[in-house]
């Protein structure tokens, strides 16, 4: 896998997790605050986009993760 497609998939599994735990209907609700975190994901995907530049992509790429086109 190419580090931009290990973000996606970081990213996705962030948000089902905080879901899972910040939605009151889940049987692994803990507190809406988690609800927050979702928030945190969606504007970090959404500074990438509009800049081009990722902390994730970075940090994976320094882990030996393959950077992709």
């Amino acid at each position: 896998m190419h580090s931009w497609q290990v973000v996606r998939l970081i990213a996705g599994g962030f948000i089902l997790l905080s879901i899972a735990l910040g939605a009151p209907a889940s049987p692994w609700f803990i507190s809406q605050w988690w609800l927050a975190f979702t928030v945190f994901v969606g504007a970090n995907l959404l500074q990438s986009a509009l800049t081009g530049w990722c902390l994730m992509e970075t940090l994976l790429r320094r882990l030996g993760i393959q950077a992709g086109n």
